[in-house]
């Protein structure tokens, strides 16, 4: 099996919480700082992981040379995407309401962790990526997510029109959003099964994936910037689903 390398305090302290048979060792950098490093050293103890000290020039190399490893960086096995079908299959059998974030073609790793952790924070079953054309859930994107790639399921697919295809034979309603001129995401009901999908950074939503959308929506903006961040509208949205489904407000209010 192929190896990965998770660097953070944070990513690290929750891969090994979630995660501990998967993680080969863990270094921490010489000298860090003593109650993080007892915190992750207890926790590693407690979960049966190797932890050992080791340079921070050592930690530098094994990281990448633009890695904000904060001192900690972790070995662990190849990352395991979940499959879509198994993942509707536990919703189902748990008796919840679907919610799936789809991504179309997001190439940036941060924003994809970005995406991932609100996700996990916000309710969100899976998050959905492309094989081809698509930032995978690389160190910067478990670092961006802080540690969220561990507890929420990452689906990576063939084709997101497909799978949108799919979504909807299964009875969940697609949410597509746009910069075009559309309704409000507080005027469309989310509280039914839904899948939110965004599209990449200034290119929006291929076509094809657009069409395959049941609705379209617009998060209105009233500054100059002309479009959000990909991970902003993601927050946005799986908030709106949050709020009408936690009944502090409808659809239309």
């Amino acid at each position: 099996m192929s190896k990965r390398v998770v660097y953070g305090l944070k990513p690290v302290h929750e891969l090994v919480r979630a995660n501990p048979r998967g993680v080969n060792v863990v270094y921490v950098a010489t000298g860090s700082s003593r109650d993080a490093a007892r915190e992750l050293w207890d926790l590693c103890r407690d979960r049966g992981v190797t932890f050992e000290e080791r340079d921070r020039a050592e930690l530098d190399v094994l990281a990448g040379p633009e890695a904000r490893h904060q001192g900690v960086v972790a070995i662990a096995g190849e990352f395991v995407h979940a499959e879509l079908e198994d993942v509707l299959d536990d919703v189902e059998e748990r008796g919840e309401t679907p919610l799936i974030v789809v991504l179309d073609s997001v190439q940036d790793p941060h924003n994809l962790g970005a995406v991932i952790r609100s996700s996990h924070v916000l309710g969100a079953h899976a998050v959905v990526i492309a094989k081809d054309r698509a930032a995978p859930v690389t160190p910067a994107a478990v670092k961006a997510s802080a540690g969220a790639t561990e507890h929420i399921p990452v689906a990576r697919v063939t084709n997101i029109a497909r799978t949108l295809e799919l979504l909807k034979e299964r009875g969940i309603w697609a949410v597509g959003t746009v910069a075009a001129p559309g309704p409000a995401p507080w005027k469309v009901d989310l509280r039914g099964p839904t899948a939110l999908v965004l599209g990449a950074e200034g290119k929006g939503l291929r076509p094809l994936v657009q069409k395959g959308c049941d609705t379209l929506v617009q998060v209105p903006m009233v500054g100059r910037v002309s479009s959000l961040n990909v991970s902003v509208t993601a927050g946005i949205m799986l908030y709106e689903v949050l709020r009408q489904r936690q009944g502090t407000g409808t659809a239309g209010n």
